[in-house]
């Protein structure tokens, strides 16, 4: 684990005056809700010898701010709009989220107005013309057995300024964002424009990624969803695999700079026999590179599965010139059909004929429905980003860190990832489960 060096203080719009209605409306006789102190706090890095090293040098332990409800809120709920916004590519668990947060505005802190914004940031924008949808509990009635998002998503900057001024145009007290690394760059440069034109608006991030890699947050929605789907696929290419002389099952799955999906599915499973990730350049020939390796599989054993992650083997196409998506993503190059076509290539070349199978999940997990641990998980974040917001807390992102929820500051998450250890436990285990070779030119 890294040495964490960074602030951790979290932004408020003000001084919290206002008593909570779940203070409030507690009965007689039933048990005191439980609140969360803005004293308390969760230890970023609780690895023993370190936390030792700081207890005996008397450095300050670096902690997060525990999410939760607060006793006093900074909103009046009587007078408050909120909005939801849902950005980037669809993941298992929008539906949840969105539910999640309306349900508790709505209930719990007798919110009545909260807005739904249309595909993404164009939802503020004019020019798309897009319709705001009005949410409430009987607008999200069962939405969380459908997949992708009832509001829509985009790709794509939008102007920040346009944002802002829509914002205030609606009087929105607190805007929720739920997107990926893209998303919170663009959330934190809206709190940052907010914060110079003195506005009471609070901007909470809720983290969305498949692929697990948004740093600062241990695990994201969708991520359950993803390993349970993707362990069929396995299954799926397994069985092609055994069933033919020869059988190769070939699985890309999602994972652009992170190999967190590729690897874990691959756990899940225990039917692959290789597993190649961004974290760890591929080579293809040679006496030990994959081809080699996969031959001496197929000789032995009559049958292989081989899962990719989508970002796995860029640095076989370093030659070619970087093109860019409409969110500034860089364009990968297709690992799986450049496989594909180098391993028929390889076993025509040795003139052994092998059964080469190729799936490719990624838009079918992306579209589903979370399964019930997922489902469970998007309600809690809802729920704490509603606490955080009512709070007047802004500019943080609801994570899940050290078992416990907690609120981490967008200046310390957005821009950067988090990657698999190439050296670390789950990527041992990967290759102790497999029993591949590392693969490097010779």
């Amino acid at each position: 684990m890294k040495n964490f060096n960074f602030n951790t203080d979290i932004p408020t719009l003000g001084e919290a005056k206002i008593l909570s209605p779940l203070k409030r409306n507690t009965k007689p006789g039933e048990p005191q809700k439980r609140f969360v102190s803005d004293k308390a706090r969760i230890i970023v890095d609780v690895q023993t010898d370190r936390l030792q090293t700081c207890l005996k040098k008397k450095k300050n332990l670096i902690s997060f701010d525990q999410a939760g409800p607060r006793e006093k809120i900074y909103f009046d709920p009587s007078k408050l709009k909120c909005a939801i916004a849902t950005c980037g590519g669809l993941c298992p668990g929008l539906n949840d989220i969105i539910r999640s947060i309306v349900l508790e505005l709505y209930h719990i802190y007798n919110v009545k107005t909260i807005y739904g914004i249309k595909h993404g940031l164009q939802g503020f924008i004019p020019d798309f013309e897009h319709d705001l949808m009005e949410l409430n509990p009987d607008s999200v009635s069962g939405i969380q057995n459908t997949g992708g998002s009832i509001l829509g998503s985009s790709r794509g900057t939008q102007d920040i300024g346009m944002v802002i001024d829509c914002l205030e145009r609606m009087n929105i007290g607190i805007l929720f964002m739920v997107g990926g690394d893209g998303t919170l760059m663009a959330s934190k440069k809206i709190a940052e424009e907010i914060d110079k034109r003195n506005l009471k608006i609070s901007i909470i991030g809720i983290p969305k990624t498949i692929d697990n890699d948004i740093y600062l947050v241990s695990r994201s929605f969708g991520f359950d969803t993803a390993v349970d789907v993707a362990t069929l696929a396995i299954k799926g290419a397994h069985n092609e695999a055994v069933a033919y002389p020869n059988g190769i099952g070939l699985i890309k799955l999602m994972g652009r700079h992170s190999g967190f999906l590729a690897a874990t599915a691959a756990l899940a499973q225990q039917d692959a026999n290789f597993v190649l990730i961004p974290e760890v350049d591929i080579f293809l020939y040679g006496k030990t590179g994959f081809l080699q390796a996969l031959e001496n599989r197929i000789v032995n054993r009559k049958h292989a599965v081989i899962i990719v992650a989508e970002g796995a083997g860029q640095n076989l196409f370093e030659d070619q010139e970087n093109e860019f998506d409409p969110s500034g993503n860089i364009i990968l190059q297709d690992i799986g059909t450049y496989l594909k076509e180098k391993i028929s290539q390889w076993f025509k070349a040795k003139d052994i004929s092998v059964s080469l199978k190729y799936i490719d999940p990624s838009y079918i997990i992306r579209s589903l429905p979370a399964n019930a641990n997922d489902s469970v998980f998007c309600g809690f974040l809802g729920r704490e980003a509603v606490h955080a917001g009512m709070a007047g807390k802004t500019k943080l992102l609801i994570s899940f860190w050290n078992n416990h929820y907690v609120h981490v500051p967008m200046d310390a998450s957005a821009g950067k990832r988090k990657n698999l250890d190439p050296h670390g436990r789950l990527w041992q285990s990967v290759l102790e489960a497999t029993g591949q070779d590392t693969f490097f030119n010779d």
